[in-house]
């Protein structure tokens, strides 16, 4: 992502007041620096003494003119120990301008480090209901682009605002010790070319974030055609697209000649202003040393201190705009922090369920969509080690059965047991340890196939992976790899087959060895020869399980102990598949045949 510069107009979104309670919420990030405190303050004090022998620098370099014109000075007699005392100065500031870096940075990448993991820590033991309303992107986004931001607070932002202010307060304070009468001369004229100045930049701000807008609109003309251009091409738009593109790019040509126009002019009239100022100055403090007011050297150290006090008001603009960017940075970072983590229990005991389940009375509905409810008094029971098959249409509320099973969302009334007890009861993570899932698409980490194995134990042996491999009737085919259990599966596992995919999940679930099996029609986008390698599969996992099976395909669930049809959030019909297809215009039945028939 690239990095903003301190320069680069505010976005929409980066706008804020700089006030005490945004400053507040910005001053609440900064509890991640606490455990570096001390090395903070030791860049604090580098940063106080740094800036401290710099402004004794133009100071002792009028001292060396005034020596040289012939004027005694305080407590030095030549050039040469003037020269010696500069030298010294230098080498000083070098010192502690290093440390103050090196404190700074060291710090800065601690907290950032603790913010980063802080901020995942949060996401990762959030519940569902708060990436329903989320997108991914924009949580990327908070870890890496907002704590980047913040980046430059830590490291450049605090540290300028803090050396800007004291080259501001001191020096004004050395001049008006060193000339008062060309300090007042100053402070009349200088005031008016700044907010000239600063009315002058805000206009071109606008005119570059203008430019900026029209440039990502053009963007936009440009991604939308790549990710559709099968579209184009079958439409043969393509010269549509490029009479988009063109226009677009117009546009942001002919703001951004408009942007140049008006920062030339900034820049010829900063120029003048502050050629303008130094020459005010100068005219004003060459009359104080013809006068005998003022000596030469003191009128060299003003102008040199009043450049100083020039960069440190153009700096603290820049540092105004940074600091908006962070509290807005903060704003968002804190909006994560602040959220409840899942509902979890002090865990006594690791919990051992056998798997006796029980929906009572349970009615549901999504908190995104509080006023649809997905669950109507859904009422069944499920005994340890039986096979169970959920049907229905799409929208019946399968899986919102297994949503709350897992425990991703709290029943809104009705309660769900296991083994007896309410489920919410259990510590969560030692109850989800009892469930084991195999999906209809299954989602491999991009690492080896013994990474992704182990996923499902990862304290687990290598004996143990290699039987969950074999089990899973993977080993096969793992072991006709060059690296075997050390191939790398790629992003997603895209190097490997659907039916590969699968049965690495159905060995990750044996390793986990869970009391409830959940399998989310595992076979239904194979081929027959993968189908029935991880049916064998599968057959083998659900063994002295309590298995539920969310089934498309119905001709697969023949073989479970009981079928629950779900219709519109309700258990309509509950049996065998025998006794099933024996009612007359039922569900099920009707289902079956409406399969049978697009066959």
């Amino acid at each position: 992502m690239a990095k903003r510069t301190l320069g680069e107009p505010l976005r929409e979104e980066d706008k804020r007041k700089i006030n005490k309670a945004s400053l507040k919420r910005l001053i609440g990030v900064f509890r991640f620096m606490l455990p570096h405190k001390w090395l903070f303050i030791a860049g604090l004090v580098c940063l106080a003494l740094s800036s401290g022998t710099v402004l004794s620098f133009p100071y002792l370099a009028g001292q060396l003119l005034d020596l040289a014109s012939g004027k005694p000075v305080p407590y030095f007699t030549t050039i040469n120990q003037v020269a010696v005392a500069l030298m010294v100065i230098l080498l000083v500031q070098s010192f502690f301008s290093f440390m103050r870096v090196y404190t700074f940075s060291v710090t800065s990448e601690r907290t950032l480090a603790d913010l980063r993991h802080g901020v995942f820590q949060k996401i990762i033991w959030l519940p569902l209901s708060f990436f329903d309303n989320r997108r991914i992107g924009e949580l990327m986004s908070r870890i890496t682009s907002d704590v980047g931001t913040l980046q430059d607070t830590f490291t450049v932002t605090l540290a300028e605002l803090l050396r800007q202010s004291l080259t501001l307060i001191i020096g004004v304070g050395i001049i008006f010790f060193l000339a008062p009468q060309l300090t007042v001369f100053m402070l009349l004229t200088f005031p008016v070319l700044v907010v000239l100045a600063l009315v002058f930049g805000k206009y071109i701000r606008k005119l570059s974030k203008k430019t900026q807008d029209k440039l990502a609109e053009a963007n936009v003309v440009v991604e939308e055609s790549l990710q559709s251009i099968h579209v184009v091409k079958a439409f043969t738009n393509e010269l549509f697209e490029l009479v988009r593109f063109k226009k677009s790019i117009g546009e942001v040509v002919k703001i951004a000649i408009q942007a140049a126009r008006y920062r030339g002019l900034f820049v010829s009239f900063v120029i003048f202003a502050l050629f303008g100022g130094i020459v005010a100055v100068g005219w004003y403090g060459a009359l104080l040393v013809q006068n005998n007011q003022l000596s030469v050297g003191e009128l060299f150290s003003f102008i040199i201190y009043t450049s100083f006090i020039g960069g440190s008001i153009a700096g603290l603009g820049d540092i105004y705009t940074q600091l908006q960017r962070s509290i807005g940075a903060s704003e968002r970072l804190l909006e994560i922090l602040d959220q409840k983590d899942e509902a979890e229990l002090p865990s006594a005991t690791s919990v051992k369920i056998k798997g006796d389940i029980d929906f009572q009375h349970v009615n549901f509905a999504y908190p995104s969509r509080p006023d649809f409810e997905v669950l109507k008094d859904l009422n069944f029971s499920i005994k340890a080690g039986e096979k169970i098959a959920l049907v229905g249409q799409s929208g019946s509320g399968k899986s919102t059965i297994i949503n709350l099973l897992l425990r991703f969302y709290p029943v809104s009334d009705g309660s769900i047991t296991a083994d007896g007890f309410n489920i919410q009861t259990f510590s969560l993570t030692d109850y989800r340890k009892n469930i084991g899932i195999v999906p209809q698409e299954v989602i491999l980490f991009g690492g080896t196939i013994r990474e992704n194995i182990a996923y499902g134990n990862p304290t687990a042996t290598e004996q143990e992976i290699v039987e969950a491999a074999r089990k899973a009737n993977a080993l096969e085919f793992i072991e006709s790899f060059p690296e075997k259990f050390d191939t790398v599966v790629g992003e997603r596992g895209v190097k490997l087959s659907g039916g590969q995919r699968q049965r690495i999940a159905i060995a990750r679930a044996i390793l986990k060895d869970p009391a409830i099996l959940i399998l989310d029609e595992a076979t239904s986008s194979l081929d027959s020869h993968s189908e029935y390698q991880v049916q064998q599969a599968l057959e083998k996992l659900m063994e002295g399980r309590t298995s539920i099976i969310i089934a498309h395909r119905l001709s697969t669930i023949k073989k479970v102990d009981r079928i629950f049809v779900i219709n519109q959030g309700q258990l309509a019909e509950m049996g065998s598949h025998a006794e099933l297809t024996q009612v007359n215009n039922g569900l099920y039945s009707n289902l079956l045949k409406m399969q049978l028939h697009e066959q």
